[in-house]
């Protein structure tokens, strides 16, 4: 068997900050290496990013981390409450496809889910599914806490 089948994630994080800004911060893939453990934003990799940060469906955006170079699609779009996207192309993993749920809790703020799945060679899986698993529960918790900060927007 040359993979080793579907893993996935599940992490959430809560957020004081509404789900608007939130949002925001989702849409705009400039954000994203302020508030997640993404490197930088590669601008002449990616394809059809929005000048006012709000990046639509179809657009491709790279991410840079260390060496690696991660480009993904956003599939979905349903504002303020369902951010979707697929790797478009993604070193070591095959078939993924990931979303962001936001949700109003009760008394204010924004509950987060980030969930995917994915497929990797049957020798990294192990191994990929810890690092992922922690990657993407600090992607959440740093847009969380970014989003609740002071606001810190140019």
């Amino acid at each position: 068997m040359s993979s080793s089948g579907t893993q996935s994630y599940d992490v959430t994080a809560e957020s004081p900050a509404p789900p608007d800004a939130v949002w925001a911060l989702l849409l705009d893939a400039r954000s994203w290496p302020v508030w997640s453990r993404v490197g930088s934003l590669e601008v002449a990799a990616s394809q059809g990013l929005s000048a006012d940060g709000r990046d639509g469906v179809g657009a491709v955006r790279a991410f840079r981390t260390g060496k690696t170079v991660t480009k993904e699609r956003i599939t979905a779009l349903d504002p303020e409450r369902r951010f979707a996207y697929e790797g478009a192309d993604v070193p070591v993993m095959i078939d993924y496809r990931a979303s962001v749920e936001l949700s109003e809790m009760p008394g204010g703020g924004t509950r987060i889910r980030w969930h995917g799945t994915y497929r990797v060679g049957k020798g990294n899986a192990w191994i990929f599914r810890w690092y992922l698993r922690r990657f993407m529960r600090d992607m959440a918790t740093g847009l969380a806490d970014h989003a609740g900060g002071p606001a810190e927007r140019p």
